[in-house]
């Protein structure tokens, strides 16, 4: 998943691989933990819900388990968190197909239903939770920090919320490339043949469904019309520039894709992963094409450990867990009321990449799904073979 992830301020909600391969391996062995009033984990909408925190965490701890999906662990910082909650609690974590798609993690839901494989939690782009949330997937929750998460960026039912997010950056490697672009518009220069990659297909990843849109704010376009992004793509494929290689960690280290296009937490994330071994990764938010989005948090209604899946959720919205995004270059969804209860980690904040061109205005759900719609329909096509 990958975004700027840099802001200041709290922004407005918002938003390759196939589909796994899901084979069934025994019901789930969901857990039917209950309070003395036989509250169940299934259905509380609160640690207050269900008891207070001693109860989940007593209710969680026994579960002994958390099944999470597509989350890299240089993605927002999330092995140090992931490692932390385990220290904390006890409880093992289970990380499957780290470098997976949104849809991916949709898709786990549904084909899983029943089986302990499935899903606890998923962290997904804008477009994806609305999707999810329209499906019925996800369960409504209110982490005991509910009310420092702005309104805007929370569903009304409490079913998703965002937790980090970023801008869409173009990332380069000096070393291979020079110079380096810094704009949508440098991206067509003839020096860059072959090296410039997404993180993932737009049609199934955030990240490369945010960079299509970012692109067409660079070309004309607008939240309403996401299509000369596309054209964009087309055209930087027919110059010969467009690099279908997938980007993760390892295909930036490897050189396979000397130029990202990605969220600036991560692509800031490989320039502090890189330079021990003498790599060069130098970040630029475009200012023709400023877009940024947060990802959301959604816990698996049926979810086969759901104490411990609101007991994550209570950790990753805790001051801890929110410091934790900020340390993978990631604004967390809490930061401006940490930073009023001076609870917000300034060394953190000091090294977010600068913004020349602040991007303010956020797509709506209808704008969300009409791009998803376009980029579903036409994006093949742009790119061909």
């Amino acid at each position: 998943m990958t975004v700027p992830r840099a802001r200041a301020a709290a922004f407005a909600a918002v938003l390759t691989a196939a589909a796994l391969s899901l084979t069934a391996c025994g019901s789930a062995s969901s857990s039917s933990a209950t309070t003395a009033n036989g509250k169940s984990a299934k259905t509380a909408a609160s640690a207050a819900d269900f008891g207070g925190m001693d109860a989940l965490v007593a209710a969680a701890k026994k579960e002994g388990n958390l099944h999470v999906i597509t989350l890299p662990r240089d993605w927002a910082n999330y092995g140090t968190l992931m490692d932390n909650f385990t220290k904390k609690y006890g409880i093992k974590i289970e990380d499957e197909n780290p470098d997976g798609s949104s849809q991916d993690e949709l898709n786990a839901i549904t084909s899983r239903k029943g089986q302990d494989r499935a899903p606890d939690v998923v962290d997904v782009g804008s477009a994806f939770a609305i999707s999810g949330d329209q499906q019925g997937l996800f369960a409504p929750y209110k982490v005991a920090t509910w009310d420092q998460i702005p309104a805007s960026m929370k569903a009304a039912d409490s079913t998703s919320y965002n937790d980090y997010g970023g801008y869409v950056s173009i990332g380069c490697n000096p070393q291979r490339v020079n110079p380096c672009p810094k704009t949508f518009a440098d991206l067509l220069n003839p020096a860059y043949k072959g090296q410039v990659a997404l993180n993932g297909n737009p049609t199934k990843a955030n990240a490369a469904l945010s960079a299509v849109w970012a692109a067409s704010l660079a070309n004309g376009g607008s939240l309403d019309n996401i299509q000369p992004g596309i054209d964009f793509f087309g055209k930087l494929k027919q110059v010969g520039n467009f690099n279908p290689v997938e980007a993760t960690s390892s295909t930036v280290e490897n050189g396979e894709t000397p130029i990202t296009i990605d969220w600036s937490y991560l692509n800031t994330g490989y320039t502090d992963k890189l330079a021990p071994k003498g790599i060069t990764w130098q970040v630029s938010i475009p200012s023709d094409g400023s877009f940024a989005q947060y990802y959301n948090q959604a816990i698996n209604k049926d979810a086969p450990h759901p104490a411990a899946a609101r007991l994550w959720e209570e950790y990753l919205y805790s001051a801890e867990g929110q410091n934790g995004f900020l340390g993978g270059y990631a604004t967390p969804a809490e930061f401006d009321a940490m930073k009023s209860a001076n609870t917000l980690d300034a060394s953190l904040v000091s090294k977010l990449p600068p913004i020349t061109n602040p991007f303010t205005t956020f797509p709506t759900q209808a704008q969300q799904d009409a791009a998803k719609a376009a980029v579903t329909s036409n994006w093949a096509k742009a790119i061909g073979g």
